[in-house]
């Protein structure tokens, strides 16, 4: 059992620098793909037992378009489900380390504003951590066209389960140390109005909790490897979790910390005819 985090009292932070747009976000992931790969939470077997589910097939021979797939956390997990899969991704970096962690899985280079594939190709398209990047007015016509009829969409985020004391604490410094900026600008399309704006699919949702337990540097390499603080000034980010170590600590005296998920899965089904 863990222990409360004690009030914070720390300083506040140096004044945030101008925020860092939409594109500029999107592509910071590329030169730390590595750090990415290594330290960002994979997905729970729930979450692919929903998929297989909800959509009433099993992902074992199932075509499967994994985009946005990064370096494959996502993509792992379905083909180790027997799905046969095809990676998007459009970021040099991302696809350098999905190719040497997947060799043996294609990945092409597009988004899901263009879909660099056929028409009705696909019993499955999947977003893991990706939606937020596309613009949905674009992307949902996009994936209504590759996806065979009676295929499905599928868009899920790992959120932080901020109803954990010291998760909720820890997400408070970071919108300290952010101040002024729109963190929570892609969670909201976890909710379907946000996530298909054009209303041609009807949404299902289901949420799964789950966790993993890390060494703390792990934990901090992957808060690190989100896009505010790659897009960071490198000062301000290492006075950040300096001090972030220093809370930790006092709640994982050990060095292991209890990472806490909720897993927001959105799922749509293309029409049949």
């Amino acid at each position: 059992m863990t222990t409360s985090l004690p009030p914070d009292d720390s300083a506040a932070p140096a004044a945030a620098p101008a925020q860092a747009d939409h594109s500029t976000r999107a592509h910071s992931f590329n030169a730390a793909a590595a750090q990415y790969a290594a330290n960002r939470p994979s997905y729970p077997p729930a979450l692919f037992d929903a998929l297989e589910e909800l959509t009433g097939r099993p992902l074992k021979g199932s075509r499967v378009v994994d985009v946005g797939a990064g370096t494959g956390l996502a993509t792992a997990r379905l083909r180790e489900r027997g799905a046969d899969v095809i990676a998007v991704e459009p970021g040099a970096g991302m696809a350098t380390e999905f190719r040497r962690t997947l060799p043996g899985v294609p990945v092409v280079r597009g988004n899901g504003n263009a879909l660099p594939l056929a028409g009705h190709s696909a019993d499955l398209l999947t977003y893991a951590q990706s939606w937020h990047w596309t613009d949905p007015t674009l992307a949902v016509p996009e994936a209504l066209r590759v996806l065979r009829p009676g295929g499905a969409l599928a868009l899920w985020w790992n959120t932080d389960a901020l109803d954990v004391r010291w998760i909720a604490e820890s997400a408070r410094r970071v919108d300290r140390h952010f101040a002024g900026q729109n963190l929570s600008a892609e969670k909201r399309n976890i909710e379907a109005r946000f996530a298909d704006p054009t209303g041609s699919l009807d949404f299902v949702h289901r949420e799964i909790r789950w966790s993993r337990r890390v060494p703390l540097d792990v934990h901090l390499a992957n808060l690190g490897s989100h896009s505010v603080f790659l897009t960071d000034t490198e000062e301000r980010a290492a006075a950040f979790f300096a001090e972030e170590r220093r809370h930790l600590l006092s709640v994982f005296p050990d060095g292991l910390v209890e990472e806490t998920y909720d897993v927001h899965l959105l799922l749509g089904t293309a029409p049949t005819a």
